[in-house]
């Protein structure tokens, strides 16, 4: 039986970081840890309750970055969150007949603090303070969580697992990364047998560590059963795909 590992948690400490990034008192660890998961959890429900059906791939979160720190006796909890496709909350240019985009864009934002707000936890700390930040993703289809996003949309609108895993590989070759490596496990197609379907495109060198990979392991919910989507990307470690 193979020995499979997460390779983000195997790389961390080298090349990867983590997500949440504070430290805590023995005792209010597991409130922490909680706190994490309803800001995350808020704010994606959040965003996802205002993206049209007619443009299902706008707004796509791909990373929540959670810092917490301590200034002059207030601590800030700083929350970062990384978008592709960004349309909601964007600060567009002041023209004529643009007033009414602007103040909704800045009603939206200013909703998102206040549920972010009322995700925190009152009990574990005083004098909190919250800033939360947009932060664009330059290059999105070098993003895998992206590309899962799109590889579900695909296959929920029944266009063939081929030809699907084929596309998402031609797009991210926009981001000029060294390989990827796109898997779909389950019952593809409605067969009564679960297969695992794999490709690969270039070098995936998933047991050198110096190497940059990010991943993504994401579920949709097919008519027949839910499959499992799979997608590794290899790219340049001096890169920055964030801006």
């Amino acid at each position: 039986m193979a020995r499979k590992i997460n390779p983000l948690g195997f790389r961390l400490g080298t090349n990867q970081n983590h997500h949440s990034v504070w430290f805590e008192q023995p005792k209010n660890y597991c409130k922490g840890l909680q706190e994490d998961k309803r800001i995350r959890d808020c704010i994606k429900n959040f965003i996802d309750n205002r993206r049209k059906k007619s443009e299902p791939m706008k707004n796509l979160i791909t990373r929540i970055q959670i810092e917490k720190s301590i200034k002059k006796q207030i601590h800030l909890t700083t929350v970062i969150i990384f978008m592709g496709f960004q349309e909601l909350f964007e600060e567009k240019p002041k023209k004529r007949g643009k007033k009414e985009d602007e103040l909704r864009h800045i009603k939206e934002f200013s909703e998102l603090k206040v549920n972010v707000e009322k995700a925190l936890d009152p009990n574990l700390r005083r004098n909190r303070e919250l800033k939360v930040v947009i932060s664009k993703i330059f290059n999105p289809f070098g993003d895998p969580n992206i590309l899962a996003e799109l590889l579900a949309h695909l296959l929920k609108t029944r266009i063939p697992f081929r030809k699907a895993m084929r596309r998402v590989i031609e797009l991210s070759k926009k981001a000029d990364i060294k390989g990827v490596k796109v898997q779909i496990a389950g019952r593809i197609d409605g067969r009564d047998i679960a297969r695992v379907e794999c490709l690969l495109q270039g070098r995936v060198p998933l047991h050198t560590i110096r190497a940059k990979i990010d991943f993504c392991s994401t579920r949709v919910q097919m008519r027949f059963g839910v499959l499992g989507i799979k997608i590794w990307i290899f790219s340049d470690p001096d890169r920055q795909f964030e801006k």
